[in-house]
């Protein structure tokens, strides 16, 4: 019974994960990639205004996926012991990766006035979340290897 318990908890921190991590970079690729560009072509009319509205909206979004990824990362991390030096310098570039995207979301989304400026100053910042987080991906991937 114990096992099982241990297996279905190690299964739901793992999606836990993997959902956060989903929510976090999908909706930040999707601001930068899709509706930020085309509301930059509405002008300086209503397009930082509905850029904040949409920033306003997906911020509490935002803040469970980094609770998330950091709950089920921390879990993750101390049930899997054992690990070689390499792997820890590999987890340990991916963690200053994870800080940069938790750090410059928080940046991105935060209420800000509704200005030119201010929209070219979110976008840099979530240009460098999608970066960062295709980083933390393929590292992610090559420690599931040497595992």
């Amino acid at each position: 019974m114990v096992l099982l318990t241990t297996e279905v908890v190690g299964i739901l921190m793992r999606w836990a994960h993997i959902a956060s991590m989903a929510m976090l970079l999908g909706g930040v690729a999707y601001a930068r990639l899709v509706a930020f560009p085309v509301l930059a072509r509405a002008g300086e009319e209503g397009g930082p205004e509905i850029c904040e509205g949409l920033a306003a909206r997906y911020r509490p979004l935002m803040y469970a996926a980094i609770g998330g990824l950091f709950l089920s990362g921390l879990y993750n991390f101390f049930t899997h012991t054992g690990h070689t030096t390499y792997y820890h310098m590999w987890f340990g570039i991916k963690i200053l990766f994870v800080l940069h995207v938790f750090a410059a979301s928080v940046l991105a989304m935060r209420p800000t006035p509704a200005t030119a400026a201010n929209e070219a100053r979110r976008t840099r910042r979530m240009t460098g979340v999608v970066l960062s987080g295709i980083v933390i991906v393929l590292i992610s991937a090559y420690l599931r290897r040497i595992y």
